[in-house]
């Protein structure tokens, strides 16, 4: 904000001038003595704020340790959209798109950083896609390119778990992209930084799999916000996760897959068996 605000004002809207005066900041979702809160990274800490993050909240004077809590995904969106095809690297020889291809995952897909991906028993090619994600900050309808950064919150770090041979043979991609736990978030949102040129590294059982920079996204944040909100009306908390780099491969029950984005942080999730989430 370019005026003056009173202290009052400023405890209680702290994340909104985060994001607004480009400082950077990392918010958290977090349970906590049986309840769960939103609170803003402090180092070794967690300041806590009262309220909705996407709403009326105000920065308290409690504070916890980040070791004394469990991170959840970051946010609770009520729409996940995704998009395909978007760096050159994971392309191939198919064709340049035209312009962002959609598809949607669901909301019951996200879990969040240490949850179990969970694999089904009939699934035959479960692959990762480490990918930066978009936590939409305001409601959003046919925003310019321009304007389109203005309705970004921050960026958290996804995976947008991939049944391969599903995805082939399906009528849509609904249960290949959107089955439950196939959305990993986390763990932090983070504000104020280049979300188009940040380091996006995936890695499977500690092996580097993916490695990419978002500066090679064919289509950047400002594209894929202003696209997206030509034909879907985007709310404060929504999601667009921005496709993936590379190649990908099938992982199997026991597999750590990590994905690690610049200045957001290690999301971490181990695949399961149905039943043990």
């Amino acid at each position: 904000m370019r005026r003056t605000v009173t202290l009052s004002l400023l405890l209680t809207c702290v994340a909104t001038l985060a994001v607004a005066q480009d400082q950077m900041a990392q918010f958290v979702r977090f349970s906590y003595q049986d309840g769960v809160s939103y609170g803003i990274v402090d180092g070794t800490q967690i300041k806590v704020i009262e309220g909705d993050l996407f709403g009326e909240h105000r920065l308290t004077e409690k504070t916890v340790f980040r070791e004394s809590v469990r991170l959840l995904a970051p946010v609770v969106p009520s729409k996940v959209i995704a998009i395909g095809l978007n760096y050159r690297s994971h392309i191939g020889e198919r064709p340049i798109p035209e312009y962002p291809g959609m598809f949607a995952k669901y909301p019951t897909s996200i879990i969040g950083p240490d949850e179990g991906i969970v694999m089904p028993p009939d699934a035959q090619s479960l692959h990762y896609e480490g990918e930066l994600v978009l936590v939409i900050g305001k409601t959003a309808k046919n925003v310019s390119v321009d304007e389109a950064l203005d309705y970004v919150f921050g960026v958290t770090a996804g995976n947008d778990v991939s049944e391969r041979t599903w995805q082939r043979d399906d009528l849509q991609w609904l249960r290949a992209k959107g089955s439950d736990t196939f959305g990993p978030i986390g763990p932090v949102i983070t504000s104020g930084i280049d979300y188009d040129d940040l380091l996006i590294e995936t890695r499977l059982n500690g092996e580097v799999r993916q490695s990419e920079r978002t500066k090679d996204l064919i289509f950047d944040v400002a594209d894929i916000v202003s696209y997206v909100s030509r034909y879907i009306t985007l709310h404060p908390g929504d999601l667009i996760f921005t496709g993936t780099p590379g190649s990908t491969r099938a992982m199997q029950i026991g597999d750590v897959v990590e994905i690690e984005i610049e200045g957001v942080g290690i999301l971490r999730n181990t695949i399961v068996a149905a039943g043990e989430n």
